[in-house]
């Protein structure tokens, strides 16, 4: 009898925002490895890059996976924008393939209708993940509130797991 294995890649998500980047370390079929908010100042594009590099040295992922920031729905900043073009040139120098996800394609795996916010995908992904995030669910923002910068850790986990997701051609759906 013959099996058709899917090859499991580590996984490097990334979640830039104005604080620096959001990463998830995915390996295996969802084992969360490592997972965090890398801040920086300065020139904040060249300090990211240079924080990537170490995160790239130290986990050697096969796939880095990010937010479509070229997208035409995107409403990233310039700034956020250079630095997703940065870092696929320096995925590609490094040979290291790239994946782009769309906001919308994101809530489709999450959500039937593709419909919901990002606290409702933080909150499946701390119920899915409760040791490892379960305390870091930020509470949900109210309209005057800047974005809670632990929300990082949850686009870049969700980015991950949704690519995992998607080449299994499976979904995620609220419990």
């Amino acid at each position: 009898m013959s099996r058709t294995h899917l090859k499991q890649h580590r996984i490097l998500a990334l979640a830039p925002s104005t604080r620096g980047f959001g990463f998830a370390v995915l390996d295996g079929k969802e084992t969360l490895v490592d997972w965090g908010v890398k801040s920086v100042d300065g020139d904040k594009n060249a300090r990211s890059l240079e924080r990537l590099e170490a995160l790239v040295a130290c986990y050697l992922p096969e796939v880095i996976i990010m937010e479509d920031h070229s997208a035409k729905s995107s409403r990233r900043s310039t700034r956020i924008r250079e630095l997703g073009r940065q870092i696929i040139a320096a995925a590609s120098n490094r040979k290291i393939r790239v994946k782009l996800f769309s906001r919308r394609h994101l809530r489709e795996v999450f959500f039937v209708d593709g419909v919901g916010t990002k606290h409702a995908i933080a909150t499946i992904l701390a119920e899915r993940f409760p040791e490892e995030l379960g305390s870091r669910l930020p509470p949900k923002r109210k309209p005057w509130m800047n974005e809670d910068y632990r929300m990082d850790i949850f686009d870049a986990v969700g980015l991950g797991l949704a690519f995992r997701l998607k080449k299994e051609k499976r979904t995620i759906r609220p419990l």
